[in-house]
């Protein structure tokens, strides 16, 4: 497990004075209605100096991409990993586009069937993997107009950066990866920043389309191996602010379910599941209420401890508060926007830390997103209180 951070964000306001460590036996309390307030917040501690990776170690790069067609198992910490998830964990110097090809030709194979990208792998499987190959590299100074442009956008958008990583401030309404509908992706814009031995950035992890913040992004293929194995084996802590509807009781606390996916011609959401329904996968996120508006609006923090598609914004909805401004999972009924809040997603992937795959400890905060800051503004909100969900637990 990496060192816990414990940089807390700016205290303001009646933060409460000498509340007490979460302890364990609270960290199993479910939400329910008028169950007693769990405790996340403990007494600040020293600013930590800012992260200084040690000093540069000599690591062998990853071995190099199969010239031909190769047979692996899924091993047991793979298991119910998706598809194109395996290929890029296994082989990070490879682009999403080159993923859904070699899946659409049908030329992987699981147990010697074709398979779909979003198929979940199951331990012990047999897996068939084509001959593999890199992009080819781009020639220095053959960047076009457009290729200029879209290197600067990348930059404007850089929170951290150093020759291993990159922390992306990802805006709202940017996809992270290509798809239907999608003609700019994070993805495909990272293929102007390939290096002169045709390197391309690769993303470790995802944020839905409408969701703001950090984006973690590795800079080489020994970078990419480390970091998604901090994400697979749950090192990495990830802290989300969120405007929800209504204020959840108790302010602080526990959501535990299932979630499958529901696909229908129209969408795709996840569902509250039942343990051993069919595509069911367990899922923690805690919560905790940082300030509420007339309530009528809460001002929550998020800390997922498993990293489900669409959890957090299923979540709040399961408990009756959901996100607002959520197309998908916002379904309060003669519920009126206030006046002069965007209806936009007000969900941002606040901070990020995780250990660096060098030493050290990343921690990066993204700031509010335009119309999240111009609903703060207008709801008289503090953006530097203090955060209490920082000392939640970890499972």
């Amino acid at each position: 497990m990496s060192r816990r951070v414990k940089r807390p964000l700016k205290a303001r306001g009646d933060r409460p004075k000498g509340a007490p460590p979460y302890r364990g036996s609270q960290a199993e309390r479910l939400h329910r209605p008028g169950a007693k307030p769990a405790r996340f917040s403990a007494p600040r501690a020293a600013k930590p100096p800012p992260f200084i990776a040690e000093p540069e170690k000599i690591v062998a790069e990853p071995p190099p991409l199969p010239t031909k067609v190769q047979t692996v198992v899924v091993t047991a910490d793979e298991n119910n990993m998706r598809v194109d998830r395996f290929l890029e964990a296994r082989f990070p110097g490879l682009s999403f586009s080159h993923i859904q090809r070699i899946v659409r030709k049908g030329e992987l194979r699981v147990n010697g069937k074709r398979a779909d990208s979003k198929d979940r792998l199951e331990e012990g499987q047999n897996v068939r993997i084509p001959p593999l190959k890199l992009d080819a590299p781009k020639v220095a100074g053959e960047l076009s107009e457009a290729a200029n442009k879209t290197l600067a956008a990348l930059k404007d958008m850089i929170l951290f950066e150093d020759a291993d990583v990159m922390v992306l401030n990802k805006p709202a309404g940017l996809a992270v990866q290509g798809g239907s509908g999608i003609t700019r992706n994070v993805d495909d814009m990272l293929e102007v920043m390939r290096d002169a031995k045709g390197q391309k950035p690769r993303l470790v992890h995802r944020l839905d389309k409408e969701t703001a913040g950090c984006l973690l992004v590795a800079k080489t293929r020994f970078a990419a191996t480390a970091l998604t194995g901090s994400f697979r084996h749950r090192s990495a802590r990830k802290i989300y602010w969120a405007m929800v509807a209504g204020v959840p009781k108790p302010k602080q606390g526990r959501i535990s379910t299932y979630l499958a996916k529901e696909e229908s011609e129209d969408d795709t959401i996840m569902r509250i599941a039942a343990h051993g329904d069919e595509g069911a996968s367990h899922a923690v996120t805690y919560y905790a209420v940082v300030e509420t508006s007339a309530q009528k609006l809460a001002w929550v923090s998020l800390k997922p401890v498993t990293g489900r598609t669409h959890q957090l914004r299923a979540h709040m909805a399961h408990i009756g508060h959901a996100i607002v401004g959520d197309p998908k999972y916002f379904n309060k009924e003669n519920w009126e926007l206030p006046g002069g809040l965007q209806k936009r997603l007000h969900l941002l992937a606040r901070r990020i830390m995780i250990p660096h795959p060098r030493g050290g400890v990343i921690d990066v905060t993204a700031p509010l997103p335009p119309h999240m800051l111009q609903s703060w503004n207008l709801l008289g909100l503090e953006a530097d209180r203090f955060d209490p969900i920082e000392n939640a637990p970890e499972e």
